[in-house]
């Protein structure tokens, strides 16, 4: 049985060690095989092969299932044998310690010194339930099971580098759908802002949104921390209605056509949301409305005419986008009705310097119209108490930008906002005598982060109005700002239903193409269908773009740039160094890796990385991105020197030097595990493919199916101080070079292409 047992743990670990519920995308994970194949040479008898015929039988299949069913307080009765079963077996063993006089504590093996592959195997399975944070279950598991908590702690303090990266993987891969807070831990909402439905979005908006919020949130679930990524796309107003004229068809059809547009682009360029939704669901108008009738029953709905733009000639007022003009601000002369593009601010149509309707460009008239406003300077003193308390606290990850735009508006004094339009695509305004117009889309917009949420979960709620208990964090690029730190707060507060409100802001600035701006109608800028086609793949797109990141200043796009940073950052810093280490243990130690003997050189060079690790990890806690990926680069770098400066190709022929030699490259090939973890929030398809050439991950057919939203490969932990991920013995996958060099002839085609040749259709 044992050596059956054996095998059938190593293939598990072939398969990746899946078990999938019908009907879910969520897989549990275990790295028990990965412990049997380093820990289990030795012959396992009797009661030991028992207990690994209990893990794998019983013991994993009741832990799934109760992960998967989200039970917080009672184990399942299958559970709750299998937990009986071990209680009982370390029973005998103490009682057989005694008889023996035995103090130490020993392991299942029988070892006082180190644990077995049975321990290990155990330990690992049990981690989801006993890990820390402490949980109701996990406190009253260790009342309920004494001897088998104290064998699992024993566990954890002996070998801490191991059994660390078997526990913390299975715990963040055992991810149940959906995904809800967990009471006593860190829980996470971060939205990306609901990019427009009207257009194909360019290198900047997937920069400035969705691709930053990514980063965050795949950090914060590598991290441990209990994390819902959501976003979709905003689907109502003029936009859409003026896309929908010049297409010649309806709004809905433009709706369908440029949602399913941005899931693929997102889908290719790796970004992995728990959800991404639209807002022209049944859910968006229940629970706009419901917030509408809220605001209006406390007081802080207005009634007021106000004299808008009419086209006699398309016989409709000309809200928002219908009308452009010149910026009474700026002088901007492409100004569009509700905001400047160029100055960022937010201005009324009529307010415009000769204005135009954007169907037929006549010039329209000024008629009065009745429409609905939010009153913003009676909630200015609670909005300004919620803002002084998120921006000031110690703990505040606003971004200088948000804080300058926010204090602007305070400063020069909210007020009254209109929150309905003459609009047809819209949420239904619900209030007698205005039923005949919709929500202003920045009224409605924002509220489409919580109606997603409740299309993705009807336990929606636990997420939207449990405040003390949740963290809103909030993606965008600048000119979003107004609408995230002044108008949603506003509604929020002013419903007071408890509604979970922004407690960090994350606001990038603009990255520009080249010496320009990106625009489709001129073929200038590469757009988000247009990357599939370079030849260039999605994860190196994704450094550059987090490379160049606008963070405190704008930044461009180059095509220049972008092939020197492919070739001396990626390829011959990054992608050198992690293969140097794998190469020579594959040609000169038949891919395992060797024993570790750590000099005063060693520790040096692990100072060096622990200090970079640190940083990575304050960096992206503080959502500073661009600053976390340039210690990546670092740590790669000292990788270089330290193989430089060692020589280990020079030492292997002597007998002498041959031990200080496998040393080095051991601990090199740690390093380059390190940033196979490092770059998961930043490269996640690269990090794959290094965890499979260092043997912490099955290597799988090149061919398949694109990746869905939600669905997540196991994850390395990212420590600080670096732990070993490699022992001696474990043995790697195959190593290949992980990046291919850009060409000059490749980067001349591009920049000639989009260029600005004409526009370029979706």
């Amino acid at each position: 049985m044992c050596e059956q047992l054996k095998v059938k743990l190593a293939s598990l670990l072939a398969e990746g060690c899946n078990s999938s519920q019908s009907g879910s995308r969520q897989q549990l994970r275990s790295s028990n095989a990965i412990v049997c194949q380093t820990l289990g040479e030795r012959p396992l008898k009797g009661s030991l092969a028992e207990l690994l015929e209990l893990e794998a039988c019983h013991l994993r299949p009741a832990l799934h299932q109760h992960l998967l069913q989200h039970q917080q307080q009672q184990p399942s009765k299958a559970l709750q044998s299998a937990l009986t079963a071990l209680e009982s077996y370390l029973e005998k063993q103490q009682q057989k310690q005694k008889k023996q006089q035995q103090q130490a504590q020993i392991f299942l093996s029988g070892s006082c010194d180190k644990p077995g592959a049975a321990d290990v195997v155990l330990w690992s399975s049990l981690s989801p339930l006993l890990l820390p944070p402490a949980s109701p279950l996990s406190a009253a598991l260790t009342k309920s099971f004494p001897r088998l908590a104290g064998w699992f702690g024993h566990v954890a303090s002996s070998r801490p580098d191991f059994v660390a990266l078997a526990g913390e993987t299975a715990t963040a891969c055992g991810r149940a759908s959906p995904v809800l807070p967990v009471a006593g831990q860190r829980n996470l909402l971060v939205t990306s802002a609901l990019p427009y439905v009207n257009n194909v979005p360019h290198l900047g908006n997937i920069i400035g949104c969705v691709l930053s919020a990514d980063v965050y949130a795949r950090f914060h679930r590598q991290r441990g921390v209990n994390v819902l990524y959501i976003s979709g796309t905003d689907e109502y107003g003029t936009a859409t209605e003026t896309k929908a004229l010049a297409e010649s068809v309806t709004p809905q059809q433009i709706c369908d056509k440029y949602h399913r547009i941005h899931a693929d682009i997102y889908r290719w360029f790796g970004i992995d949301f728990d959800y991404f939704g639209r807002t022209t669901t049944e859910q968006q108008t229940s629970i706009a409305q419901d917030i509408f009738w809220r605001l209006h029953r406390a007081g802080h709905v207005m009634r007021d005419s106000v004299s808008q733009l009419y086209c006699a000639k398309c016989e409709k007022f000309l809200a928002d986008r219908f009308v452009e003009g010149t910026c009474p601000l700026c002088q901007y002369a492409d100004c569009r009705g509700d905001q400047c593009d160029k100055c960022g601010r937010l201005i009324n149509a009529v307010e415009l310097v000769n204005p135009r309707c954007k169907v037929c460009s006549a010039a329209p008239t000024v008629r009065s119209s009745e429409h609905l406003f939010l009153d913003l300077p009676r909630l200015q003193p609670q909005l300004l108490a919620h803002l002084e308390s998120v921006m000031d606290a110690p703990d505040s990850q606003w971004t200088d930008n948000a804080k300058h735009i926010t204090r602007s508006w305070i400063k020069i004094g909210l007020q009254p906002r209109c929150i309905s339009r003459d609009l047809k695509w819209g949420t239904p305004v619900p209030l007698e005598g205005y039923t005949d117009k919709v929500f202003y889309v920045w009224f409605d917009a924002p509220i489409g982060y919580v109606s997603i949420t409740a299309n993705y979960t009807k336990d929606w709620e636990q997420w939207w109005k449990r405040p003390d208990e949740v963290t809103l964090v909030q993606f965008m690029a600048k000119d979003n700002v107004p609408f995230h730190s002044v108008i949603f707060p506003s509604c929020c507060l002013g419903a007071a239903d408890n509604y979970t409100m922004v407690r960090h802001l994350v606001a990038t600035e603009y990255l520009n193409y080249e010496d320009g701006k990106f625009s489709k109608s001129r073929g200038v800028g590469v757009f988000g269908n247009d990357v599939q086609a370079t030849g260039i793949e999605a994860d190196v797109w994704r450094f550059y773009l987090l490379y160049v990141r606008p963070e405190s200043q704008d930044s461009s796009f180059s095509w220049e740039d972008l092939m020197l940073k492919n070739n001396s950052e990626l390829l011959n810093n990054l992608g050198n160094f992690i293969n140097r280490p794998l190469q020579f243990l594959k040609k000169y130690f038949d891919a395992k890796v060797p024993e570790i003997s750590l000099s005063q050189e060693d520790l040096r060079f692990l100072h060096a990385v622990n200090h970079e690790l640190q940083i990575y990890i304050d960096s992206l806690e503080k959502a500073k991105l661009r600053d976390g990926l340039r210690r990546v680069l670092n740590i790669s770098r000292y990788g270089n020197q330290y193989m430089q400066l060692n020589k280990p190709w020079a030492q292997l022929s002597n007998k002498d030097t041959a031990a200080r030699a496998a040393s080095v490259v051991a601990l090199a090939a740690n390093v380059a595990c390190l940033l196979g973890a490092l770059l998961q929030p930043y490269m996640p398809s690269v990090a794959i493919r290094v965890a499979q050439q260092c043997g912490c991950l099955p290597t799988k057919s090149a061919q398949q199916p694109q990746a869905e939203f939600g669905d997540r490969p196991p994850l390395l932990p990212i420590q600080h101080p670096m732990r070993r991920l490699l022992p001696a013995g474990h043995r790697i996958g195959e190593p290949s070079p992980l990046f291919a060099k850009v060409q000059r002839d490749q980067v001349d085609a591009m920049r000639a292409k989009f260029g600005g040749n004409g526009a370029r259709g979706e």
